[in-house]
């Protein structure tokens, strides 16, 4: 094995396919970041870019970029654990790659056509090739069903190879969440045209999807990741995953609910809705608690500052993002004046952030270590290490600062828009116009390139961390299952 330099006969069949995946997934996060600043740019001067590059279209961008990044990383994380953890090669290799160039090619594709017809008319033709209209959803029919097609094979490659070598907890847990990350995805490939049944079953997307399989598959990752990381005992991360799996069936999949307080549904939703919500982070939380905890225990000795430091920042950010930001608007006598405001997107900001794009950057100092032949990242590094640390600094500085300058615009568009002036066209235009707001929306463009700055300072450090290091990290091996 040769150390301090970048070489893929360091890596096994699935690690060089998740290399593969996490290139792209930087790729995405930079165009996210950057269609993010157009449209915070176009907050500020609404002109900027008209009839070029419209907001709708950098907003759609934004958001589709920020999803299918983090798919690609989840999916890069999977493929890095799987030979190790299963102890056999993975099963169907050649299908994978050929799963992630198509994949790959029709998200390219996909953009392409979002920037290149912006407008046009709403029908069978548009919706299977062009885009389907619906937010969040807006990726044409074929699309879709490459997507589900994908998520397939990657279902394939894991539950055949886990068969085929050892099973464990965390490999029990992660083929059944699969088996949902391709379902769930299906209720979003149909319309209905009764508005109330359709946005039903649009939020099991945006919700079960993205929020309870996801949530359950960063579970595994971290699961993982803490063995390597820090040596912590199977014992223990699989204890906390099998809790976020009853947690999740016992409050994530009733707590969709607060999504259905204003769309038609009976008003059942909104006791269930209010109940259930925001106590998913929970579990993971204490996962990492207790392996730093144990960890220090045992005198455990980490070579790999930069994903610790990342697993850290997860575990406050989902906590944070996604619980306190979360529970904060989600009781239905809060959420009748907060949403669909800023507030709403304070949340989200924090919540994505915190509780995704942390854990799949910890996973890319994950790999780097062992693509650069399982290299000290510890202390002593070249310049102290000030890229990596300037990096989360960047970030995690950019994030939390849209994230409050969007919730001072959300709570003045709650109380004027909707306490003062009762959710009027009045009373909207009079929230745009507000100081505070547009003040917020300055302070939010700012600290987004902030952000900017830190997803490229990242980059920089993840492509020469560890060069020409000498020193051997401590290997952790990972009990069987």
């Amino acid at each position: 094995m040769r150390t301090g330099i970048i070489d893929s006969a360091n890596l096994n069949g699935g690690q060089q396919l998740a290399v593969k995946y996490f290139s792209v997934a930087l790729v995405l996060f930079l165009a996210q970041m950057l269609f993010g600043l157009l449209a915070a740019i176009q907050f500020v001067q609404p002109d900027f870019l008209y009839n070029v590059l419209d907001f709708n279209v950098n907003r759609m961008v934004h958001i589709n970029a920020m999803v299918v990044w983090m798919l690609y990383g989840f999916v890069g994380a999977v493929y890095w654990l799987l030979e190790e953890e299963s102890g056999t090669r993975v099963v169907g290799l050649a299908v994978g790659n050929l799963a992630f160039w198509v994949l790959t090619v029709a998200v390219a594709v996909v953009v392409v056509v979002y920037l290149l017809v912006q407008t046009g008319p709403g029908n069978d033709l548009t919706r299977w090739f062009v885009n389907e209209g619906r937010e969040y959803l807006e990726a044409p029919r074929w699309a879709d069903l490459g997507i589900v097609a994908v998520l397939g094979v990657f279902f394939y490659n894991v539950a055949a190879t886990f068969s085929k070598g050892r099973w464990s907890g965390i490999a029990g847990v992660l083929t059944l969440d699969l088996v949902a990350l391709a379902g769930l995805y299906c209720a979003g490939m149909f319309y209905l045209t009764n508005i109330t049944a359709d946005q039903y079953w649009w939020w099991w997307v945006i919700h079960l999807w993205v929020e309870a399989t996801w949530e359950v598959l960063v579970g595994c990752i971290m699961a993982w990741g803490l063995m390597h990381v820090l040596g912590v005992r199977r014992r223990i991360v699989e204890t906390w995953l099998y809790i976020e799996v009853a947690l999740m069936f016992g409050s994530g999949i009733l707590g969709l609910g607060h999504h259905y307080f204003w769309i038609g549904t009976p008003d059942y939703w909104f006791s269930i809705g209010g109940f259930f919500s925001a106590l998913e982070p929970i579990p993971l939380v204490a996962m990492v608690v207790h392996s730093v905890y144990d960890a220090g225990v045992h005198k455990l000795r980490n070579g790999n500052h930069p994903a610790l430091a990342w697993i850290i920042a997860h575990t406050f950010g989902n906590f944070l993002g996604a619980g306190v930001w979360g529970f904060m608007h989600t009781l239905p006598q809060i959420n009748l004046y907060t949403h669909g405001t800023q507030w709403t997107a304070s949340h989200g900001h924090l919540a994505f952030f915190g509780a995704y794009a942390t854990i799949n950057i910890a996973f890319f100092y994950i790999a780097m270590q062992t693509w650069r032949g399982n290299i000290w990242l510890g202390s002593g590094l070249a310049g102290d290490g000030w890229k990596w640390k300037g990096a989360l600094a960047l970030l995690n500085l950019g994030v939390i600062g849209m994230t409050v300058a969007l919730l001072i615009a959300g709570y003045e568009q709650s109380f004027i828009e909707r306490a003062v002036e009762g959710s009027t066209w009045g009373g909207y235009f009079a929230a745009q116009m507000h100081p505070w707001f547009q003040q917020a929306m300055a302070w939010r463009l700012v600290f987004g390139a902030v952000t900017l700055a830190g997803v490229v300072l990242l980059v920089w450090d993840l492509l020469t961390i560890g060069v020409g290091e000498t020193r051997r990290a401590p290997q952790f091996a990972a009990e069987a299952g």
